[in-house]
């Protein structure tokens, strides 16, 4: 958030993803246990605090006002035969299992769900760049094997060039990610 709120003092217009739709499924990122599945309505409230939150640090209207998409828009009406096809054959299950996340999570069981993960956010990478012009995703370093996927799959897809920036989490005293779902 405080990137974004930089990005757009410096001039640029942010572009906010909601991921109400990877909600559904849940980062395994970090994790040593597969996240709580919720309802579609917490989600939805959560989706709304979560734009209320942002309206404290960053400028949401007017022509300079940060943009707000929420992933459930393309994500939840996907169908998944065609997406497999479309979207799946640009990810290897070799590449995929190097990165810590999985790595992590295999000692400990990573669910079929779960391992779709790093696909869904690539792909919003990819409806973001082709939509709204988005070459540049932020995010935690705990997402980096997500974002490099993301621009990997705008390279092979859209031919296009796009760039991921991360930043280190805040953790907490015993070096835990501190995160939205985290205890304490």
């Amino acid at each position: 958030i405080m990137a974004m709120v930089h990005m757009q003092r410096a001039g640029h217009r942010p572009l906010v993803l909601v991921g109400a739709g990877t909600a559904m499924v849940g980062d395994p990122s970090g994790r040593t246990a597969m996240r709580q599945m919720l309802a579609q309505d917490t989600i939805a409230q959560n989706a709304q605090a979560l734009r209320a939150q942002l309206q404290r640090y960053v400028l949401l209207e007017g022509d300079t006002g940060a943009i707000v998409v929420n992933n459930a828009d393309w994500l939840l009406d996907l169908k998944y035969i065609d997406f497999l096809r479309d979207i799946g054959r640009y990810f290897s299950v070799n590449r995929m299992l190097t990165f810590e996340a999985y790595k992590q999570r295999l000692e400990t069981g990573l669910s079929f769900i779960e391992f779709n993960y790093q696909l869904l956010q690539a792909y919003d990478f990819l409806v973001l760049c082709q939509r709204y012009g988005c070459v540049l995703q932020m995010g935690g370093d705990d997402q980096w094997g997500n974002m490099v996927a993301g621009v990997e799959l705008i390279r092979r897809v859209a031919n296009g060039e796009a760039f991921a920036m991360t930043f280190p989490l805040l953790t907490t005293a015993s070096g835990q990610k501190m995160g939205k779902t985290a205890a304490g």
